[in-house]
């Protein structure tokens, strides 16, 4: 049912997205789109099973030129009672959720930083953290991205020394995250990606626990993506997030149509 649900979501985000990237003109000196350390102006919009998902991104200039840099916006979970169908999942026609990262790219080795923050609106909840990445030389159809993290919850829920909880944003703990980008190619206009991370809670109570790892005190998340180039500047992806808590059956799964500006 899923499956049936995202093909036909596919189909129909292909027909839009192909009338708008027609008279686009491909002349211009644009970024690699597949390339997670890319940097430059974007917008998103995807449609997924908890809502409709936007996604904004703003290069601007620093004063070093070996470095590129951008600012990425995203709201997501929008009206998704109305337009979301996963079943298990707590859905709202607000905004379920927000995410802010600042993205840097050193040009001379490789090596990007980015400022990464997220909050839950359901649970009142988010992660602040700060990662290293870096590009590997290529490997026949491989990119790989390893990525090191920490970084810190939050969570409008304060801990009281006697166990009680009151209202108040507190920090529940402390967190490392390690992972990776891969991307392996198929051809011009088709790749596929695949994004595991591992979080571990270095210091943190039960109710860091309960918000940042459902139980337990770590978690390996998942992230698949097929990507399908329409032109250089725009292309249309499917994700699907899941981990060792959430089967993929009741992962995250969004289309999700891209430009670059």
């Amino acid at each position: 049912m899923i499956l049936k649900k995202i093909a036909t979501v596919l189909c129909i985000t292909l027909a839009f997205s192909t009338n708008i990237s027609a008279d686009t003109n491909t002349t211009e000196e644009l970024k690699d789109m597949s390339d997670p350390l890319a940097v430059y102006t974007r917008g998103g919009i995807g449609i997924t099973n908890r809502g409709l998902n936007i996604k904004i991104g703003i290069q601007y200039n620093t004063d070093d030129a070996n470095k590129n840099v951008m600012n990425v916006f995203e709201i997501k979970g929008i009206g998704g009672e109305g337009i979301g169908w996963d079943g298990p999942y707590e859905r709202s026609n607000s905004v379920d959720s927000l995410r802010y990262r600042n993205f840097s790219v050193d040009k001379t080795n490789g090596r990007g930083t980015q400022i990464d923050v997220t909050y839950d609106r359901h649970s009142e909840s988010g992660v602040v953290s700060y990662s290293l990445l870096q590009g590997l030389p290529k490997w026949k159809n491989f990119n790989l991205y390893p990525l090191v993290g920490v970084g810190v919850s939050y969570a409008n829920n304060a801990l009281q020394d006697d166990g009680t909880i009151q209202s108040g944003f507190s920090v529940p703990g402390v967190l490392a995250v390690v992972g990776m980008y891969g991307k392996y190619t198929i051809n011009d206009n088709i790749w596929l990606n695949y994004n595991p991370f591992w979080t571990v809670g270095l210091v943190g109570s039960d109710l860091f626990m309960d918000h940042g790892f459902e139980g337990g005190s770590s978690v390996l998340t998942h992230e698949a993506t097929v990507s399908y180039k329409l032109n250089p500047r725009s292309n249309v992806r499917y994700y699907g997030n899941w981990s060792e808590n959430i089967d993929f059956k009741d992962a995250a799964h969004r289309i999700e149509y891209n430009y670059q500006f």
